[in-house]
C-alpha cells in the first residue's frame, strides 16, 4: 500500500485504444492544467480517469479489465476516485453502470465539459490547441475531424463517435503553431476518415487545402496522413504530396478486403478492380510512396476461395506496410445480423498467413534499402541503440531504424542522415553519415 506517499488530488489519466483517444486525453489534460489541476499521464494519482476503447472485442476486454483493476485499487484505498470516459463508456454506459457500479461516474465521448466539472475544473472554450502532449516531444497527433458518415457494416465507430464533423482550417493551423512552438516537428493527421475532411464545412473535400496551410507552419518538418478511405479519394492531395517536401510520401489507407463479394457485404462502396487501380494511380502519381493498409479476415461468409483471392492480391500488391485483424462481431452494426460463421482458430490462422506473406515482402523491400541513405528522426534511446524512423514509417506501427549508441551520440527529437547497413523483416540497421 502506497497511500501515504501518493500525492493528494493528483489526476492520473490512463489512455487505451487508438491515437484519437491519445489526442482526446491530451485535450482533457490541457483543460485540467488550465484549471490549475495537478495532472499526469499513466502515473500515480489518487484520482483516476480511464479513457476507454470500445472498438473490437480485445479492446473492450482490455478496457473492462483496466476499470476492474482500478476498482480493486479503490477498494484497497490506493485511489480515491475513478472516472471512466471514451468509446466503451459511450457505447455501453447503462451496462457498465449496472455491472461495475462502484465507478464514480461514466462519461461518453462528447461529455468533456461534464467530466471536467466532476473533476472540479471548468471547460475553457478559448483553449484551442492547448494540449498536454503525451507522445515523444518531436511528434504529435493532430485530429482534423471527429466521427464518421461511412456505412461500413462491421464498424461501430459511428455509434461511439457520431457523424463526421471537420475542424476549421484556421483552428488546426493555430493548434499546429502551438505544437511547433513546443518543439513538435512531425504532425500525424488523424480522423476516422481524412478524405471526408471539409465536406461539412466547405462543401468540398478540402484535405489538400488544409495541407497547403499546414506546410507553412514554421518548425514543422513532416506531415503524415493516417486513415484515408478508398472511395472518393481526393487526388489533389497527391499533387500536394509531390509538390511539398514537408508532406511525407506516406498514406495509411485501410482497405479491409478485396473479394468483391465481401466488399459488397462490408458496404465499402468499391470493387477489387477499382481498389487495384487506385493503388496503381497512387504509385504512378507519387513514385516511391509508402502505402500502409489494414485488412480484416474471418468476416461473415469469408470462404477459403475469398481468402485465397485476398492472399493472391496481397502478394501482387506488395504493400510497404500492412496490418491484419480478425473480424469482431459487434452488436448494433449492420454485419451483426449475419452469422459469425468463421471459427476463431480459422480467423487467427488466416491472419497469421497474411502476416507471414507480409513479413517476407517487408524483408525483401528492406533488403533493397541496404546501402541507401535516408533522413531519419530519432524517437528514443533503447538499450544500446538510438531508435529512429524514416519518412516511410509512422510511430508504433511501422519499421524502425536502429543506430548503434555505443559509437554515436544522437539527440532524441533531432533529424539526421543515415546509411542502411543491414535489414531484417521490420527493422533497419544504420550508421550516421557525417
Amino acid at each position: 500500500m502506497r497511500t501515504k506517499s501518493r500525492k493528494k488530488n493528483k489526476i492520473n489519466v490512463v489512455t487505451l485504444g487508438c491515437s484519437k483517444n491519445v489526442y482526446d486525453s491530451e485535450v482533457l489534460m490541457g483543460q485540467l492544467k488550465a484549471s490549475g489541476k495537478d495532472v499526469a499521464h499513466e502515473e500515480d494519482g489518487n484520482i483516476v480517469v480511464i479513457n476507454t476503447c470500445g472498438f473490437i472485442n480485445n479492446a473492450k476486454e482490455e478496457s473492462v479489465n483496466t476499470i476492474l483493476e482500478f476498482m480493486q485499487k479503490k477498494e484497497e484505498g490506493e485511489v480515491d476516485k475513478v472516472f471512466v470516459t471514451g468509446c466503451l463508456s459511450e457505447r455501453y454506459k447503462p451496462d457498465l453502470e449496472k455491472e461495475i457500479p462502484n465507478v464514480d461516474q461514466y462519461f461518453g465521448t462528447t461529455e468533456l465539459p461534464g467530466l471536467l466539472k466532476a473533476l472540479g475544473a471548468d471547460y475553457k472554450h478559448e483553449l484551442i490547441g492547448e494540449r498536454l502532449t503525451t507522445t515523444p516531444k518531436n511528434y504529435a497527433y493532430l485530429k482534423i475531424a471527429e466521427g464518421c458518415d461511412r456505412p461500413c457494416s462491421f464498424c461501430a465507430i459511428p455509434l461511439m463517435r457520431g457523424k463526421h464533423k471537420s475542424t476549421p482550417i484556421e483552428d488546426l493551423v493555430q493548434e499546429a503553431e502551438k505544437l511547433a512552438a513546443n518543439g513538435v516537428k512531425e504532425l500525424i493527421l488523424i480522423a476516422q476518415d481524412l478524405t471526408y475532411y471539409g465536406l461539412d464545412l466547405y462543401k468540398k473535400r478540402n484535405l489538400a487545402e488544409l495541407l497547403e496551410a499546414l506546410v507553412k507552419v514554421e518548425g514543422i518538418e513532416w506531415i503524415r496522413l493516417h486513415y484515408a478511405f478508398p472511395t472518393g479519394f481526393p487526388m489533389d492531395v497527391l499533387d500536394v504530396m509531390n509538390r511539398e517536401s514537408k508532406v511525407c510520401n506516406y498514406l495509411d489507407i485501410p482497405l479491409q478486403h478485396i473479394s468483391d463479394k465481401l466488399l459488397k457485404s462490408m458496404r465499402r462502396g468499391t470493387t477489387q478492380e477499382k481498389t487495384t487501380k487506385l493503388i496503381e494511380d497512387f504509385r504512378k502519381t507519387v513514385p516511391g510512396m509508402t502505402i500502409r493498409t489494414t485488412l480484416i479476415v474471418g468476416y461473415p461468409g469469408e470462404t477459403e476461395e475469398d481468402f485465397e483471392i485476398l492472399k493472391t492480391w496481397v502478394k501482387a500488391m506488395r504493400f510497404e506496410r500492412l496490418g491484419c485483424f480478425t473480424y469482431s462481431h459487434e452488436e448494433n452494426t449492420h454485419a451483426y445480423s449475419l452469422e459469425d460463421d468463421v471459427p476463431e482458430d480459422v480467423k487467427q490462422q488466416r491472419a497469421n498467413e497474411i502476416m507471414e506473406i507480409q513479413s517476407q515482402i517487408s524483408w525483401e523491400l528492406n533488403q533493397e534499402k541496404i546501402g541507401q541513405e535516408f533522413k531519419v528522426v530519432i524517437d528514443r534511446k533503447e538499450g544500446n541503440y538510438f531508435v529512429g524512423r524514416t519518412e516511410c514509417d509512422s510511430p508504433d506501427v511501422d519499421n524502425e531504424v536502429l543506430i548503434d549508441a555505443t559509437s554515436t551520440y544522437l539527440k532524441t527529437g533531432e533529424f539526421t542522415t543515415v546509411k542502411i547497413t543491414d535489414a531484417a523483416d521490420f527493422d533497419l540497421y544504420a550508421e550516421v553519415v557525417n
